[in-house]
This record gives structure tokens, sequence and C-alpha cells, in this order.
């Protein structure tokens, strides 16, 4: 059941039965944080890129040929370093893009999945989901499944959305496309089943957090007065740090990461010196979003995710 309130209540003045109906809509069910990941290995990392490009300045309508140049460079130049340096270390990784975006740049998706990463859904052109009613979010999510199953060969089994922003229908949708996994919440460091009004759905979460993402040290916004303070050797140092304790704990490390962000020279280090970390700890299982998320149901028996009312576009 969805609440619907009105635009003037306040929070203080919900009832009980209303912020318990707000919190428990979409919720964190079991961890499905496994007793040993794949061949034995102790943790898993599982890196990953939203490969936005133009549409960060696209979905705001906006025409700034600064903007948009600066998405082009994600491609042009942050791509290549990434793939060369995932190549010359034989670690997969986990591509989400908007559809827009894979369709202003098809060599792209298609050079990424050929090289054996996983390509996923990112939004039609990185929409905000929270602004949109259930209808157009849905065919949005559909055209996007659908494009890049045309471009790449392989139907998405996963879903990111953009900005992390989840609407009250995005679960719903989830569920209708039959999805293996969402990356898009953060309720625990490990991997967890996604409940629906506090029922299970088979549908597992790999948690992502702003503070393993690039965007939120290196961003900047040139008509505002805060600037990037954080050097690439901070921000290496924060990454190696939650490295350091999912290791520990036998967990999973996660990580987001920009190709206009992370691929540029002074800090495409980063990415190698995270892989070279993760690896000098031996038993590490480096694999794709989809293949963290399907072993974990796996282990835990989920079996196919539980369906919502319709899969179809009618």
């Amino acid at each position: 059941m969805n609440v619907t309130l009105p635009p003037d209540t306040k929070p203080w003045t919900w009832s009980e039965e209303t912020w318990r109906q707000v919190v428990n809509h979409v919720r964190a069910g079991r961890s499905l944080k496994p007793g040993v990941w794949k061949n034995g290995a102790k943790f898993a990392v599982a890196l990953s890129f939203d490969s936005d490009h133009e549409t960060n300045e696209l979905r705001e309508g906006g025409r700034s040929y600064s903007k948009l140049s600066q998405g082009q460079y994600g491609n042009r130049s942050g791509i290549p370093r990434i793939l060369a340096t995932l190549a010359r270390h034989s670690v997969p990784a986990s591509f989400f893009m908007p559809a827009v975006a894979a369709l202003l740049h098809d060599p792209e998706a298609r050079s990424v999945a050929d090289a054996g990463h996983e390509v996923a859904i990112h939004s039609w052109i990185h929409e905000l989901n929270s602004v949109l009613d259930y209808d157009t979010e849905r065919d949005l999510a559909l055209r996007a499944r659908d494009t890049l199953t045309k471009l790449t060969g392989r139907e998405p089994k996963g879903m990111r959305t953009a900005s992390w922003d989840f609407s009250p229908w995005t679960l719903k949708i989830v569920r209708e496309m039959g999805l293996l996994y969402d990356s898009s919440l953060m309720a625990d460091d490990e991997p967890y089943e996604l409940l629906d009004e506090g029922q299970p759905t088979g549908i597992v979460e790999l948690p992502v957090e702003w503070i393993r993402d690039d965007a939120v040290y290196f961003g900047m916004d040139r008509f505002k007065g805060l600037r990037p303070h954080s050097g690439p050797p901070m921000v290496l140092d924060l990454f190696l740090r939650e490295l350091d304790v999912a290791a520990e704990e036998g967990g999973l490390f996660q990580l987001t990461m920009h190709p206009h962000i992370i691929g540029h020279r002074s800090r495409i280090f980063i990415l190698d010196e995270v892989i070279r970390a993760a690896k000098a700890k031996g038993s590490v299982w480096f694999a794709t979003h989809e293949e963290i998320c399907r072993y974990c149901a796996d282990e835990a028996g989920l079996g196919t995710p539980i369906p919502s009312a319709t899969n179809s576009r009618g």
C-alpha cells in the first residue's frame, strides 16, 4: 500500500501508522552475505562505473556545451583508461549506462560488453525517478532495458537508478521487469534481500554509499562557492580503509566511479591502487555486480525473483 499524503501535511502531524507505512514501503530484509565467497575467497570486490557522460546536462534540459564536453571526456579519455586498467589486471567490472549515453556512444557499450564486463540499466536520460509518475518511470525503464539489450546483445539483469533516486514505484517496476538485482540503496555494507511492504521479493540489493563514490569528492559547480578540496591521495585513503575493513570482515567491497571523474590522468591511479591493494590481501574474488548478486541469491536459496502484478509492456 502506497501512502498518499496531502501536500500541506507536516511530518510531525503524521500518525504512527503513516510514518510506519512510509518507512516500511521499501526496506532491507535478510542479509545475503555468504559464509564464503566463490572459490573459497575470503572477501569480494565489485567495481562499478556510472557512464553518465552527457546525460548529466541533458536531463536538466541544459545546453551548456562546456558541461556536455565534460561528459564527452568520459567517453573519449576516461573509458579507454579505465578499460586498459581493468584489462591489465584481468578484473571484471559493471558499467551502468543511461540509454541516451549508450546511444550517443554505442561503440562504447559494445566494447565494454565484448571485454567481458557487465552493462546494466541506469535510467533513460539520467532522469530523477522521484519526479515521475508510475507510467512514465516504467516506460523509461523498459526503453532503457530494450536499448541496452539491442546495443550489447545481452539483456541487463540489474538496475541502478540515476543519482540513486528511488521513487515509490521503483521497486514495483524492478519486480515487473524480472530483474535479479538493484544497486541504488544504502541499508547495509553487504548484499541483502529487498522487502516490499514487509514481504520478501527475491530481489538482491547490492548497496551503494556516497562514501564509496568518487563524485562527492571531485565534483564541481562553477556557479557555486564550494569547490572540491579532496586530493586524490585522500580519496584513495578513504577507499582503502573501506577495503581493509571489508576484507577483515570477510564481506563485500563495492565502489562507484564515473569515467569523466576517475578517468583523469591524476586520478586513474586510484583505481589501479585499489585493485593492487585488494590483490595483495590474497583470496579475493573480483566480480561484476550481476555475478555477486547471483552467487548470493543461489547461496541463500532465493531462486527466481518474485514478480509483481505484471512484467510486460502492456
